[in-house]
């Protein structure tokens, strides 16, 4: 990190294909087994609500969502490691549940690592609540990891 992240002006905009390479970078650098270029590129092509937050002139974070029959579902949140720990999970959290409300949406889904602290952290905090696991979803390690399914009401 270049500068005090309090000091920069965050804006959060929509992705297009010219960030691919960027949201890659943050990608490999946040997770152990990260997404492909092409599921990336597909999400975008397709019309998920791919949103990315950049901070000075840098990409530092993105979410990507999708929606069907009334629920909302945050596939990806990533805040690149180098800053972290500054409110800018929470800052695209609140974007990605502002876009739900807008769509109508009376749920959101994700899924998160149960050895993702900080993350169950931010969602618990936002209101979600676990509702269920699915199990092996993600590999680890060790072989495969449970996700923690987790749901927001959104209509209250």
């Amino acid at each position: 990190m270049n500068a005090d992240p309090k000091s920069l002006h965050a804006v959060i905009r929509s992705l297009s294909g010219a960030d691919l390479d960027r949201i890659i970078e943050i990608e490999h650098s946040a997770y152990p087994f990260p997404w492909t270029r092409g599921i990336f590129t597909d999400c975008i092509r397709v019309g998920y609500n791919c949103s990315g937050l950049q901070v000075g002139p840098t990409l530092i974070g993105y979410t990507i969502q999708s929606q069907a029959a009334g629920e909302n579902h945050l596939l990806n949140l990533c805040i690149t490691p180098d800053w972290q720990g500054n409110g800018y999970g929470s800052l695209l959290l609140d974007h990605a549940i502002r876009l739900a409300k807008e769509q109508s949406c009376s749920c959101m889904f994700l899924e998160v690592r149960p050895s993702n602290p900080a993350g169950l952290g931010l969602y618990e905090r936002k209101g979600f609540s676990a509702v269920g696991q699915r199990p092996d979803y993600y590999r680890s390690d060790n072989g495969r990891e449970h996700a923690i399914v987790m749901r927001l009401d959104l209509l209250h």
